[in-house]
């Protein structure tokens, strides 16, 4: 699903420079402590709570099958973000990926998170979806800015969507992208590279 970017692949950010690399069952350990090390409300963004055991092997598994793609942002060595395209070939949207995205408060508001998002961007680009999509709580202002730079739209408010461990309930915004039409209007006007992310 990635074939037109290699990695490791290395940016210069105000947290330092950031290498971005795609996880794999190596990763295990590593993605464990920085998901176990990420604020409760943080969780939130990712339909399962990857600071879980369990959950994280499941998504290893998920990786070796070739269902998602995630890369990971690293900085001396830690992992401090990860960034995921999902898909299913099986269902009735195959043609729509979803971009799940955490970045550690460490290197928040100094340009890792939006390299990451920039990067995972590009690999959804590569994989030749139609529609992309990504979720999080309306209160992460910061997270819903980065992606509406590169062209996610607000498309759906879930109320009361998900539960905190504390049981208090959150709003879910959903953004989308479409990025065949958007292609198309480009290519209309001469700019055939007009969506790939200037990364």
């Amino acid at each position: 699903m990635s074939e037109t970017r290699s990695y490791p692949r290395r940016v210069k950010t105000e947290a330092g420079e950031i290498e971005f690399r795609l996880m794999s069952r190596a990763d295990e350990a590593a993605v464990l402590a920085f998901a176990q090390k990420l604020p409760t409300h943080d969780l939130l963004f990712l339909p399962r709570n990857i600071s879980e055991p369990k959950v994280l092997s499941a998504w290893l598994n998920e990786i070796d099958r070739g269902d998602i793609v995630s890369l990971l942002a690293l900085r001396d060595g830690v992992v401090v973000g990860c960034g995921t395209l999902v898909r299913d070939r099986h269902s009735w949207s195959p043609h729509v990926g979803e971009i799940r995205m955490v970045v550690s408060p460490d290197v928040r508001g100094q340009g890792a998170g939006r390299a990451l998002s920039q990067e995972t961007f590009a690999i959804a680009l590569s994989a030749g979806l139609e529609k992309l999509s990504v979720q999080m709580t309306v209160d992460q202002r910061s997270a819903i800015a980065l992606f509406e730079g590169l062209g996610f739209r607000a498309e759906a408010l879930l109320r009361d969507h998900v539960r905190d461990a504390a049981g208090a309930t959150h709003d879910i915004v959903v953004l989308g992208h479409n990025v065949a039409q958007v292609r198309a209007q480009m290519e209309a006007y001469g700019l055939p590279g007009a969506v790939e992310p200037q990364v």
